[in-house]
């Protein structure tokens, strides 16, 4: 009798192996995109915010101007990441310690799922100190 017993107790779990299995694959599954999609915001708002602190540099080289730093971190951006990440780039002075400087701002999208995701959500600045 007692045989019988076990024989009905391991017949009874014989699926649930699979079921833990897919459960689990799913949740490391879920878990790897997360990070991935950590990784890539990471890197938009590092690209983003070197674009923008090269830019301010080129725009105070002693022939270039606050426009050619907002062009120069606008292709900088349109290359690395795409266009639409540089629809909103401003350029403006402003005293930082006593010291005049360009400052380049980006807006762009916080990538939510892949590139895509909300606008404006994302805001970097890059400085540069205005020559005399």
């Amino acid at each position: 009798m007692a045989a019988e017993h076990s024989v009905d107790a391991a017949g009874g779990e014989r699926g649930s192996a699979v079921v833990d299995f897919v459960l689990v694959g799913g949740l490391l599954t879920m878990f790897f995109l997360a990070i991935i999609q950590l990784a890539l915001v990471l890197h938009v708002r590092n690209t983003l915010i070197d674009a923008a602190a090269s830019g301010a540099r080129y725009g105070t080289l002693a022939d270039r101007s606050a426009e050619d730093a907002r062009r120069r971190t606008g292709e900088l951006i349109g290359t690395a990441l795409s266009a639409d990440f540089a629809r909103d780039v401003q350029t403006r002075e402003v005293t930082f310690q006593g010291l005049r400087t360009l400052e380049v701002t980006v807006r762009a999208p916080m990538p939510v799922i892949g590139l895509i995701g909300p606008r404006d959500m994302l805001e970097v600045k890059g400085h540069a100190a205005v020559g005399e």
